[in-house]
């Protein structure tokens, strides 16, 4: 008779069938301490036995061997059947008894470790070897009967179901057991996406198909959104893109929404310099407010902070190389939310632990800015998807269109401009000088208005009696689109502006060119657009 009860799950019969064995010992020695039947497969069997722990095998439960090396050893209607039957439904109850079927009350399952072999850059084979049937079919099953069975796929809850047992004398509530049968179908459904994803980058190029899965893990609630009426939590994909989701955070206290979000912008941004030279940026509420390459990370971060000293205050520190000493007190002197760099010394380490509340990300690399890989946002009922925008000026066919051509000098800082630019929310516009930013536009609905915008950064434009003490003198300008009218070229002229790049492709270009070369200024064409909404 298969026997149930309505707020309560007897347990008397388990199935464990793990890959990682940590914690499993305890966990089944409870059960064994509670005299119940122990059903175990292959090597999960074999540990137990070996810890002293007596078990039933599952080919000796079903009759029916493992087969195909291991492929197939659960895939059996003794198992599923044992999993699925409803209690007291007399239609299950008579074809459980007239097949020899028993009750299964408890599965223990943790999946093979395809995430670990793919972010290890395993072969196509072994990552196919590593695709778990058996362990999702039998999640799903008990986890579809969660009133009757109970299911477990996170080592973190071994301890929540021992706690239940002793708290019901073998039984687990059912409110439990519904908690951690939603938890086994979010385990299921991100494991499957994770391989969805993965066998679709196998194809060589980017494809589009019915259906789109993305996935997290390690899910942390966060205090709250980006404002506090907001519930929110971080959860890290597949994706093994160096950044704030792999950073290891040596110090200060959590995170919120908005640092993660920030920290992001931040971080993708220093990336676009490399490790060669030392570079900064200071990043406001998703956008710039100060970058710069220097002599030295202590040089660059003094010169990405003159930018825009004010809005800096609160903000997030990026670097592209190991945080010295010299910089990491520089950088305490104005309140900081979160550095993120690929390393840092142990005497900065211990200058910035002073700072209690101060959050410290290490990398250990840069991300790449020319990697193939995935951008999305979510909308009302649905996602927008689109590749990365991994253009990156050194790789552009760049084309001066003015009559004068830009010096060394100006062409290394529109490199440098446009680099920047990439990272500013649309419509942008960059001022750089000598391998810094002195003025940055962010975000404006008219193009023409981010220009006088960034030439007025604190210092520039309206404060100074003479065109020479403006930041933007002589400066030049990076713009992430076109110019669609000529207006934007003659208020750059009017900042000091000297040289231009932008992306070209506006219907009045002849135009825009012949504004430049009435201002004597330098245009270059890049022919890429960097929007970012």
């Amino acid at each position: 008779m298969i026997q149930s009860d309505q707020h309560q799950i007897r347990i008397r019969r388990a199935l464990i069938s793990v890959y990682d064995k940590t914690g499993l010992v305890n966990l089944a020695s409870t059960l064994k301490n509670r005299d119940v039947d122990i059903l175990s497969t292959g090597g999960t069997a074999e540990f137990l036995k070996s810890s002293g722990i007596d078990v039933i095998d599952v080919a000796r439960h079903t009759g029916f061997p493992e087969i195909m090396g291991g492929r197939l050893k659960t895939l059996h209607p003794k198992v599923h059947g044992g999993l699925l039957a409803v209690r007291d439904d007399k239609e299950h109850e008579f074809d459980a008894e007239h097949h020899g079927i028993v009750p299964i009350d408890l599965v223990v399952v943790n999946l093979y470790p395809f995430e670990e072999k793919i972010s290890r850059g395993a072969n196509f084979e072994t990552c196919i070897e590593n695709i778990d049937i058996g362990g999702p079919a039998m999640i799903r099953s008990a986890a579809k009967n969660y009133t009757s069975v109970v299911v477990v796929v996170d080592i973190e809850d071994y301890d929540t179901v021992i706690d239940g047992l002793n708290e019901h004398n073998g039984a687990i509530s059912s409110e439990l057991s519904r908690y951690l049968a939603a938890k086994a179908y979010n385990r299921t459904a991100a494991y499957d996406a994770i391989i969805g994803s993965w066998f679709s980058s196998q194809l060589g190029s980017l494809r589009t198909f019915p259906y789109h899965t993305i996935s997290g893990q390690n899910g942390k609630e966060l205090r709250y959104g980006e404002n506090p009426h907001q519930w929110s939590a971080f959860y890290q994909t597949s994706e093994t893109r160096p950044g704030v989701a792999t950073a290891f955070k040596c110090q200060g206290k959590s995170l919120s929404y908005n640092n993660i979000n920030d920290t992001d912008v931040a971080f993708e941004l220093i990336s676009e310099f490399g490790a060669q030279t030392a570079a900064v940026a200071i990043v406001k509420h998703a956008n710039p407010c100060g970058v710069a390459t220097g002599i030295s990370l202590r040089d660059a971060y003094i010169r990405a902070l003159r930018c825009d000293p004010v809005s800096a205050f609160g903000g997030i520190v990026a670097l592209n190389q190991t945080i010295d000493e010299d910089s990491a007190n520089e950088i305490i002197k104005v309140f900081t939310e979160v550095i993120i760099a690929p390393d840092a010394s142990e005497g900065a380490k211990a200058i910035f632990s002073k700072k209690l509340n101060l959050r410290v990300l290490l990398t250990g690399l840069l991300a790449d800015p020319a990697e193939n890989s995935f951008t999305m946002k979510t909308l009302a009922s649905g996602l927008l998807l689109q590749s990365r925008d991994n253009a990156v000026v050194d790789q552009m066919n760049l084309k001066v269109v003015t009559k004068r051509k830009p010096t060394d000098k100006e062409m290394s800082d529109l490199k440098f401009a446009f680099r920047v630019v990439k990272h500013v929310k649309s419509n942008a516009i960059v001022y750089a000088k000598d391998g810094a930013t002195v003025g940055i536009g962010a975000g404006q609905m008219s193009r023409v208005a981010s220009v006088r915008i960034a030439a007025q950064n604190p210092g520039g434009i309206e404060q100074a009696i003479r065109l020479e003490n403006v930041p933007t003198y002589q400066s030049v300008l990076a713009s992430d689109a076109f110019f669609p009218f000529s207006d934007g070229i003659h208020a750059a002229a009017e900042a000091g502006v000297t040289a231009i790049i932008q992306p070209g492709g506006s219907i009045r270009d002849r135009d825009i060119i012949s504004a430049a070369n009435t201002n004597n200024m330098a245009m270059i064409f890049t022919g890429i657009r960097h929007f970012k909404h």
